[in-house]
């Protein structure tokens, strides 16, 4: 018998009084990953403005059964829709069983009506098989492997070619820091930026990374790779059950020339040994694209991603895709913005990406 769901469109986060219930449960289930969490949701809201619901089943004693928190995504350009988890690459139903998780695939079609919002979007987590939902596949690939117990069998383990680029960076006289300082934070965020709109993409507000910092603490850190003290490659990485996630990356026009990146990644994968991980997460990337080439050049074998949607009847899926044809005027345009002028306005529409 399905767990009745309990919906309350009104709030923001979860109640007080269920907070910890909400710490607990993802704590407690093996398949929680870090976007299923208060510390994630709540920060998204803190620095976008959109607020969380959280859909929740429980069984006849009241105890939690499954969760789905779902981000209320508002943009005049891409429309709006619920989204699991807001700027997440994952996250979507985490439930006890099946049974449970079309319970809240249920309510998140509830909520959408209730609100009027066209669309559900769930990113990963156990996907609806209803016929009102829609799979979507063949666009995302994820890529993930162990890591070795050691720093020279690491390099070992990067296929040939990618291995000789990884030692001319390593004695390129390039050095790395790690912190989580105002000035690592200045210098992640220029790079961050620099290096999104040279591929023609809107960045995300300085907030969102500051206040992912200050939700997941130490298990958060920025490495930034320097050239005579000057930053050229740096990334905001997540650190979740042992597992490493370099989230947001990038490099200045120099970096490739410096192999910089090459250096980054590397000392990543050793930096994370050090502090306990014992796997790799080089997130997702669109087939057929560099990202994609790239992280398959390290060795990373690509994993297909399923993503599911929930439409209103007559409406649309959004598109949010940069590599569409739709918006190609815009990108080339973009690329050629001062970086002054792309990062005042990149914010304002990149907080309506989610």
């Amino acid at each position: 018998m399905n767990a009745p769901v309990s919906i309350d469109p009104s709030f923001t986060a979860a109640p007080l009084s269920d907070a910890g219930e909400w710490d607990a449960y993802v704590a407690g289930h093996p398949d929680a990953t870090p976007f299923h969490t208060r510390a994630w949701c709540e920060a998204i809201t803190k620095a976008t403005g959109h607020r969380c619901h959280l859909v929740t089943a429980r069984d006849a004693s009241g105890a939690l059964t499954g969760i789905l928190p779902l981000h209320h995504i508002r943009s005049p350009l891409f429309g709006q829709a619920l989204v699991a988890s807001g700027f997440a690459v994952d996250g979507g139903i985490l439930a006890d069983n099946a049974a449970v998780a079309a319970t809240l695939a249920q309510g998140a079609a509830d909520m959408a009506r209730a609100l009027g919002v066209p669309s559900v979007e769930l990113r990963g987590g156990l996907l609806p098989e209803g016929e009102d939902w829609t799979r979507e596949e063949g666009v995302y690939a994820g890529f993930a492997r162990d890591l070795a117990p050691d720093d020279d069998t690491e390099l070992l383990a990067i296929p040939r070619k990618q291995r000789a680029e990884v030692r001319k960076a390593l004695e390129s006289g390039l050095t790395v820091t790690t912190g989580r300082s105002e000035q690592d934070r200045r210098d992640h965020y220029r790079i961050y930026a620099t290096s999104v709109r040279n591929l023609g993409t809107p960045v995300f507000p300085k907030k969102l990374f500051d206040a992912v910092l200050d939700a997941f603490g130490d298990e958060t850190d920025i490495l930034t790779v320097r050239e005579a003290g000057r930053p050229a490659a740096s990334v905001l990485s997540i650190y979740w059950r042992g597992t490493v996630m370099p989230y947001w990356g990038g490099g200045t026009a120099g970096a490739r020339r410096l192999r910089a990146n090459e250096m980054m990644y590397f000392a990543l994968m050793c930096h994370a040994r050090a502090k306990g991980c014992a796997r790799f997460d080089f997130g997702r990337s669109k087939l057929g694209t560099g990202p994609f080439a790239y992280k398959k050049n390290w060795g990373f074998e690509p994993q297909p991603l399923v993503y599911a949607r929930w439409l209103a009847p007559g409406e649309a899926p959004r598109d949010t895709n940069p590599n569409s044809a739709k918006y190609r005027l815009q990108v080339d345009l973009w690329k050629k913005l001062p970086l002054w002028a792309a990062n005042r306005i990149g914010p304002l529409i990149a907080r309506g990406l989610g």
